[in-house]
């Protein structure tokens, strides 16, 4: 217990030391020595108090040669502290301000980065998400010969596997609950979002099944033309994908509903017979 008391006690000691050095830098009248801590500070990783100085030190080199090196290294101060949106608005300032810097194309990749590491879980809104990808695209337009867009492309691939999958789970989530109209939207905007996607052949499944499931549920005088839609959807997947393992499950549901419509008719005629 007590040489926990002990290493306690020395931590503290160390922190008050740190913290009573720092203040003597930061009131200091010495620019070029503050300068210098500052960037002491960055180099060691202590990027709170390198962030400070560098903010003390905007107006007074604002305007020289050093401020664009200081600009920098500020905007990364937040970057590797994990404050992305500031990170982001300074990368964005910083381009705004230094056009033709040489170091363009790397702030410039690196705001998108930013949005990349917004990114929030799956449950949650996918805005950041959307940004990153549309940013490193245009990363991509703009820096056509720059050695970032291998890992750009990656990033713009994730992105977009992301937002398809979180596009699934919703629509899963419709035909889960029993909302098979909006699950039979929900699905085919999904192949038409991802014409591309490995799961093309699932998510037109899942329009058929919905529309079968949605026409089985509805009122005798709907039942007709909603079979009618089933059949229409298996006819698409058949051209979509007329070598699906699935086809079979989908020709099953509109063989059904073939059968359906056949009875609403007898039935409509038997009534018109009576009458």
């Amino acid at each position: 217990m007590r040489i926990i008391s002990v290493i306690f006690s020395f931590l503290l000691l160390f922190a008050f030391s740190s913290c009573s050095k720092f203040s003597k830098v930061q009131k200091s009248k010495d620019y070029d020595y503050k300068l210098a801590k500052a960037e002491e500070y960055y180099i060691k990783k202590k990027y709170r108090y390198a962030q400070q100085l560098y903010e003390e030190l905007f107006p007074v080199y604002k305007g020289t040669q050093k401020f664009e090196d200081l600009y920098y290294k500020y905007a990364y101060c937040f970057y590797n502290q994990r404050l992305y949106r500031d990170a982001e608005n300074l990368f964005k300032g910083y381009l705004e301000v230094f056009p033709n810097s040489s170091r363009a194309e790397e702030v410039d990749y690196m705001r998108a980065y930013c949005f990349h590491k917004q990114s929030p879980k799956l449950e949650l809104e996918q805005v950041n998400t959307t940004k990153a990808m549309g940013m490193m695209q245009t990363f991509i337009s703009t820096h056509p010969g720059s050695p970032r867009i291998p890992e750009a492309t990656v990033i713009i691939d994730e992105s977009r596997m992301k937002l398809e999958l979180k596009e699934y789970r919703t629509a899963q989530l419709y035909y889960n609950l029993g909302e098979y109209r909006a699950s039979s939207i929900a699905f085919a905007s999904l192949l038409n979002a991802y014409p591309d996607s490995e799961r093309g052949e699932t998510y037109k499944l899942m329009v058929v099944k919905s529309c079968y499931k949605y026409a089985k549920m509805s009122i005798p005088e709907k039942q007709e033309e909603r079979y009618e839609k089933v059949i229409s959807e298996y006819e698409d997947f058949a051209d979509r994908f007329p070598d699906s393992k699935l086809l079979q499950e989908a020709k099953d549901l509109s063989k059904s509903s073939t059968n359906h419509i056949k009875d609403i008719k007898n039935e409509q005629n038997s009534s018109s017979a009576k009458r």
